[in-house]
């Protein structure tokens, strides 16, 4: 008796449940089920067995039908289920948030910048984690014929090479017919960087370049040059510099997404890279080493010539003629320019070309996988023709399309004058396609919105964030542990080894693809996930040793241990008291 009573009660309860529920049918109807969290109400808004809302035009049917009696009891079985379901629901589960739609193999990467954790994790096509098969087979090759620039000894690929796969799949015979691009020179049976290994290189790669047409910066000829100028070992040297705290598979993605997966095209684009971060502009050896700091001990000599360069550096970073600051909805790092603070005979073009790739690679140690690219904004506001520079924008475009490729998401073209019309004509044809296409005009706040959420708009944008630019000079002893040289050795001397152990992680990666070894391939893989990860945060146990501080460490957006936070206090408080004077 008490059991029927007990059962009656929750029927009831259930019918008059099941109606309430129905005022939450159309809506998720419209957008597609639960897809998506709704912040309608609590688990309602996620259930998704209701697919077609319940009719309220139906006329009234006599009881003795048998379609009305089946209905009634559908309803009332269906709210029994439900009203069991939400009190389990309410009893065992957390309350929803958007930070569960993340892939829980990405969450060690999220805490990196605090902002995306509060969007699902979206992976781009052609990216780490994201590849096709015959993507990753590229990816493979273009290891191979950069381990061989190396000059590491690939005994295991040529053995794999000769051996029969015990799974015959048409993706796997392109990785092993990549073997044999260079041959059996003699630089495979030497891991040494010696001339004689270079020699035996160069004369392998001697065929390799990229056709004229498509050889916009000369590369070609540097990648001929830097195998005779550069050791295999000072090649790969500067590899695992450039590396830093990313993802190595990531940085050839880049260059593999660039040339259109065309790995030679990619591998000549790539040392031309190493060249001109080790040779021409020394970024790791002198910009980021030395830094701000650097800029002001310039500043304060009794040479002329140095002194003018240290105050040109300075002079940009004082006046905030580009600076980052912030994420858009995409969580890439925002880099704002103001055009209408630059006139060219201000400053000396080599220190402007400086301040660019400073900018640039301080904007590197911002992405947080698996953001991998930046937005700039163009702050045109009163900009005249005095403040057209055509020499620093030629080497902009040059960086991005040549040295730090797949580095741009979005440009923003923000109220420019119809006088800028004409210049952005010009300027249009010297841009590669992909990279034009990702130009916007931006004339308002609203504009912006489209990419930025207001509260991350700077009122000098029109927005809401109560944050302004303002210099923090440098502090005498930031960069003390540089002076720490037996520690910084012992750290370099760590990531060697973990860069070798990763060599050979990807050569046991590779052999194993080759013979079609599922279980070898995926031991590998777990094993080359964990030493990258070591890499990683190996980089910023080193980084104090070997970057000079910048304006970023002490507005502590740059944290250390590879975290990021924009909107820290630090930076809130000192952008709020800039914006009060």
């Amino acid at each position: 008796m008490h059991a029927s009573s007990s059962i009656r009660r929750r029927l009831l309860l259930s019918s008059a449940y099941s109606v309430h529920f129905r005022s939450y049918s159309l809506p998720l109807l419209l957008v597609g089920g639960a897809s998506k969290p709704c912040s309608t109400s609590g688990s309602l808004a996620r259930r998704s067995i209701f697919t077609v809302p319940l009719s309220r035009n139906n006329p009234p049917r006599k009881a003795s039908s048998f379609w009305t009696v089946t209905f009634a009891l559908a309803v009332i079985c269906g709210g029994v289920w439900l009203q069991d379901k939400r009190f389990q629901t309410k009893n065992d589960s957390p309350s929803p948030s958007i930070s569960q739609n993340i892939q829980p193999e990405q969450e060690p990467f999220l805490g990196v910048i605090d902002t995306l954790k509060t969007m699902p994790t979206v992976l781009p096509p052609g990216t780490v984690g994201n590849l096709t098969a015959e993507q990753e087979a590229k990816l493979q090759e273009f290891w191979v014929l950069l381990l061989k620039v190396f000059g590491v000894k690939l005994d295991a690929l040529e053995s794999a090479k000769e051996a029969p796969a015990s799974t015959p799949q048409e993706n796997k015979k392109e990785p092993k017919r990549r073997f044999g691009l260079f041959g059996r020179g003699k630089d495979s049976e030497d891991g040494a960087a010696s001339e004689k290994s270079a020699e035996g290189i160069t004369a392998n790669l001697a065929s390799i370049n990229i056709s004229d047409g498509d050889d916009k910066y000369g590369q070609s000829k540097e990648f001929q040059q830097t195998l005779v100028d550069m050791s295999p070992e000072e090649i790969r040297t500067t590899f695992w510099t450039m590396v830093k705290q990313d993802n190595p598979d990531s940085l050839l993605l880049r260059f593999l997404r660039a040339r259109k997966w065309d790995v030679k095209n990619a591998l000549v684009m790539f040392i031309s890279t190493i060249r001109w971060r080790l040779m021409d502009v020394k970024v790791d050896e002198d910009i980021m080493k030395n830094g701000e700091q650097h800029a002001l001990k310039q500043s304060q000599s009794t040479d002329p010539t140095e002194k003018k360069a240290g105050e040109d550096f300075l002079m940009q970073m004082r006046r905030g003629k580009s600076f980052l600051h912030g994420v858009d909805k995409s969580g890439r790092p925002i880099c704002v320019v103001r055009v209408r603070l630059h006139k060219a005979g201000d400053q000396n073009s080599e220190v402007l070309d400086r301040f660019t790739v400073y900018t640039i690679e301080s904007a590197r140690m911002m992405l947080a996988p698996p953001v991998e690219t930046a937005c700039i904004i163009f702050d045109m506001t009163d900009f005249s023709l005095a403040n057209m520079d055509y020499s620093p924008v030629k080497f902009m475009i040059k960086c991005f399309e040549a040295n730090y490729p797949e580095s741009l998401g979005v440009v923003l073209i923000h109220k420019a004058p119809w006088i800028f019309s004409g210049i952005w004509n010009i300027i249009k044809g010297w841009l590669d396609p992909v990279v034009a296409a990702k130009v916007h005009f931006t004339k308002n706040v609203k504009d912006l919105e489209e990419f930025i959420p207001r509260d991350r708009i700077m009122k000098e944008l029109e927005g809401d964030e109560n944050w302004e630019y303002k210099y923090v000079e440098c502090e005498r002893d930031e960069n003390k542990p540089m002076e720490d040289t037996a520690t910084r050795d012992q750290l370099l001397a760590e990531r060697r080894e973990l860069g070798k152990e990763i060599q050979d992680a990807t050569i046991s990666w590779i052999s194993a693809s080759s013979k079609g070894d599922k279980d070898a391939v995926a031991t590998a893989k777990d094993r080359r996930k964990d030493l990258i990860e070591r890499l990683r945060v190996q980089y910023w146990q080193l980084d104090p040793y070997v970057r000079a501080r910048s304006l970023y460490d002490r507005l502590n957006v740059i944290q250390g241990n590879g975290k990021i936070d924009f909107y820290s206090a630090e930076s809130m408080s000192k952008g709020n008291a800039a914006s009060s004077q």
